[in-house]
C-alpha cells in the first residue's frame, strides 16, 4: 500500500471551501462564467484534491452532481471552482442544475487529505474514512466517502458499486490488472441551502 503526503485544513478553509464551490455553481448556473478563486487562502496553493457534491432537498431529496478528482496538479482553489462547476453542468448527473433549483440545494466539498492505492481493499477499507476510486485504463470512476456510511453499505457492497459507477462487473475491485485506490479527505457541507457549514469527522 502507498500513501500521498497529507493535506490539512482548519474550520476556516473548510468554510471557504464551501463558499467558493457554491459561488462557482451560482456564476456558472446564472451567468455561464467561471469563477475566479481571487485571493486564496494559504491552503488554498497546495496542490491536492477536490470533490463537490450537490444534493436536492425538494421531496426526498436526490443526488444533483458529484465531480472532481482525488488527485490534481492544480492548486486547491481552482480544482474546487473546476469541479464544483462540473457537478453543476449535465456531464455529471444528466441535467444541468438551473437557477431556480439553487436555494434548494445542499453544496458539500471533499478536501482530499490521503491517498492510499491498495492490493487488499476489504483489509484497508475503512467505511465512513475512505472514498473508493476504481481505475482500469479507459474506464474508471469513483464514490464519496460520506455514501456508504448514508445508505448502510458494507465494505464489499462499497466496492462492488464503485466497479459498477466505473461501469465495470461488480467484482472487478478483485482482478490483478483493476487499480484501487482509497482517499480520505475533510468533508465541509452545508447543514441547509446557503446554511452554516459543518465539518464531518472522516
Amino acid at each position: 500500500m502507498s500513501e500521498a503526503q497529507a493535506v490539512r485544513l482548519n474550520y476556516e478553509d473548510g468554510l471557504r471551501a464551501v463558499e467558493l464551490a457554491r459561488e462557482a455553481i451560482e456564476s456558472y448556473v446564472c451567468h455561464g462564467q467561471r469563477e475566479q478563486p481571487g485571493s486564496m487562502r494559504e491552503a488554498f496553493y497546495q496542490r491536492t484534491g477536490a470533490l463537490v457534491r450537490i444534493e436536492s432537498t425538494r421531496g426526498r431529496g436526490s443526488l444533483r452532481g458529484c465531480a472532481g478528482s482525488y488527485q490534481t496538479d492544480e492548486q486547491l482553489g481552482h480544482a474546487i471552482v473546476d469541479a464544483a462547476i462540473t457537478a453543476a453542468s449535465d456531464d455529471s448527473c444528466g441535467s444541468e442544475l438551473n437557477a431556480s433549483e439553487l436555494n434548494s440545494v445542499v453544496v458539500s466539498t471533499c478536501i482530499v487529505r490521503d491517498v492510499l492505492l491498495t492490493d487488499d481493499p476489504l483489509a484497508d477499507l475503512e467505511l465512513g474514512t475512505h472514498g473508493v476510486a476504481i481505475d482500469a485504463g479507459d474506464r474508471g470512476g469513483w464514490l464519496y466517502p460520506t455514501i456508504p456510511v448514508e445508505n448502510d453499505w458494507s465494505a464489499r457492497e462499497y466496492l462492488e458499486r464503485a466497479c459498477r459507477k466505473a461501469r465495470l462487473p461488480p467484482t472487478a475491485w478483485q482482478d490483478e490488472d483493476v487499480m484501487v485506490v482509497l482517499f480520505s479527505g475533510e468533508v465541509f457541507r452545508e447543514r441547509e441551502p446557503n446554511g452554516s457549514i459543518e465539518h464531518l469527522s472522516l
